[in-house]
């Protein structure tokens, strides 16, 4: 091919995704969203961090119920950390002892918990749930967009026609790693431009390539990097922002021996640098701990630790706080019980990080109640659907609607407390949402009757009240509908169960509260 005709043909190059900082860099479209931004009185110049934890978190060892110590010794002695090495948030509540970053941001007021983030009749495949969690779609659901994307969709219909432009030069996300996510696809294109880059990010701010071979193939290589540096001139203003941009605080590691720190310093170099890039996805891999956890998950831990910690600091130190909010997930969490490899197996739910100075800070759920003795089948209950996570930030973040909302996610989703709302800490409720022991409990078949009642009080809207097993299978929904506030008292028919214990949770303006019930047969 000519080199006239390579420029021609790599020219579209530009809406592809590409490499930057020695990662996969995809840079997502400036669109008419932040016109919504600007007319929601929520600031428009919000920025949302993404730490995706890949491999399944193990939110039993990350986010320790203190109150279900015995239970854990029993189910996982093997890789428990001891009780007295437990960085205690409460009487109750625990961090694993090297997220000490994370107690100091709890203490600071800048660190909310979710426990038990999750969604019914969970996925124990990485790729699948993984899907999952990126297009916000259900557990028997294949979606080809994102919910990002389809958000971005509805702010920016046409794309990518006419942009970038001179109202918005900016890409409105960037994605740092290797993995390819699904998050920002929209529903006719991918909601991105992207670079191609040789290896480095300082590549494309000093216009340098990576050195080739004196060789034939070596020559040819070299010139293929010299068009993607050309291409990236796509990436001015990322350049400009980078050059732009300062660092200020000495807790980042001075060996590169942190990836996700490495990835974050850029990312608060960005953002310092003036970039209005509204989205950053940053990652750090290895949380398939089916052996050797204690030193697996450890040091990654650490690593999310001390790089938070770093890049919260940077923002403070750049007066940046009150406008970037970061966020963790995982794809699923581990097994309550761990195996006989020293490890745990693919399991259901886990806990939820969201950082930053407008964060509501505090814990958010109540302990997981764990089997006296566990088995291998047996999951943490999910208490919050991952989707109220991704509703929260939508409305109370980035100012989005009601109509925006359910069209990103499908469904009405209850928000979770977890974001001061423009600015100010979310109202208290004018009567707290209160969910009653269910009676007779035992129930079913064989035991006091068939039917139970379930009592719970609410301010009224949205409801759902959902039963699901030990495993965190859903198994019954029992409502999903607007109810009127006050008390309510459903009826529930448990005859047709097996024996055992299952838990029903009440999702309700804001509040999630979880009961276990016991059925004999």
């Amino acid at each position: 091919m000519k080199r006239r005709d390579f420029l021609r043909a790599a020219a579209p190059a530009a809406l592809l995704p590409f490499l930057v900082g020695g990662y996969s860099v995809k840079a997502f479209a400036n669109n008419p969203f932040l016109h919504s931004l600007m007319a929601s009185g929520v600031p428009s110049d919000r920025v949302l961090v993404l730490i995706q934890l890949i491999g399944g978190n193990d939110g039993l060892q990350t986010v320790i119920p203190l109150d279900q110590y015995a239970a854990i010794m029993a189910a996982r002695l093997n890789i428990a950390i001891p009780e007295k090495d437990v960085l205690k948030l409460s009487t109750t509540v625990g961090l694993h002892p090297v997220l000490t970053g994370m107690q100091t941001l709890y203490a600071q007021g800048k660190l909310a918990i979710v426990q038990n983030v999750g969604y019914p009749t969970p996925n124990f495949s990485h790729f699948r749930s993984t899907d999952i969690w990126l297009t916000g779609a259900d557990y028997n659901q294949v979606l080809p967009t994102g919910w990002m994307g389809r958000y971005l969709d509805q702010e920016f219909p046409g794309y990518p026609t006419g942009y970038p432009n001179t109202q918005m030069p900016d890409p409105i996300g960037i994605q740092i790693g290797s993995a390819v996510s699904l998050g920002f696809e929209g529903q006719g294109a991918n909601m991105g431009m992207a670079f191609s880059n040789a290896n480095e990010f300082y590549n494309i701010i000093n216009d340098t390539t990576s050195p080739t071979a004196n060789t034939r193939a070596g020559h040819e290589l070299a010139y293929v990097r010299s068009i993607g540096v050309q291409l990236q001139k796509f990436a001015l203003p990322v350049k400009t922002a980078s050059g732009k941009g300062v660092t200020k605080s000495t807790q980042w590691p001075s060996a590169k021996t942190n990836t996700l720190a490495d990835q974050l310093q850029i990312v608060a170099r960005l953002i310092s640098g003036g970039l209005k890039t509204k989205i950053y996805v940053v990652n750090l891999g290895g949380f398939d701990s089916h052996t050797n956890q204690r030193n697996g998950q450890d040091p990654l831990l650490a690593k999310l630790s001390i790089a938070i910690s770093a890049f919260q600091d940077e923002l403070k130190l750049n007066a940046l706080e009150d406008r970037v909010l970061g966020m963790t997930f995982s794809e699923f969490g581990r097994r309550i019980k761990s195996n006989d490899s020293g490890g745990t197996d693919h399991g259901a739910a886990s806990s939820m990080f969201v950082f930053g100075s407008k964060v509501i800070a505090g814990i958010q759920g109540s302990n997981p109640v764990l089997p006296t003795n566990a088995t291998f089948d047996d999951n943490l209950n999910m208490q919050f659907d991952f989707r109220s996570v991704y509703a929260s930030v939508l409305r109370e973040w980035f100012g989005a609607g009601d109509a925006e909302v359910t069209n990103t996610l499908f469904k009405e989703y209850p928000t979770i407390p977890i974001i001061q709302s423009s600015g100010v800490s979310a109202p208290a409720p004018i009567e707290p949402a209160d969910l009653l022991q269910n009676y007779p409990n035992p129930c079913g078949a064989a035991g006091i009757s068939r039917t139970t009642q379930i009592t719970f009080r609410t301010n009224g809207g949205r409801t759902t009240l959902r039963l699901y097993n030990t495993k965190g299978d859903l198994v019954s929904t029992i409502i999903d509908n607007v109810v009127a506030r006050g008390k309510q008292s459903i009826a529930f028919d448990a005859g047709s169960l097996a024996s055992g214990t299952y838990f029903y949770r009440l999702e309700t303006g804001g509040a999630t509260l979880t009961k276990s019930m016991v059925v004999l047969r």
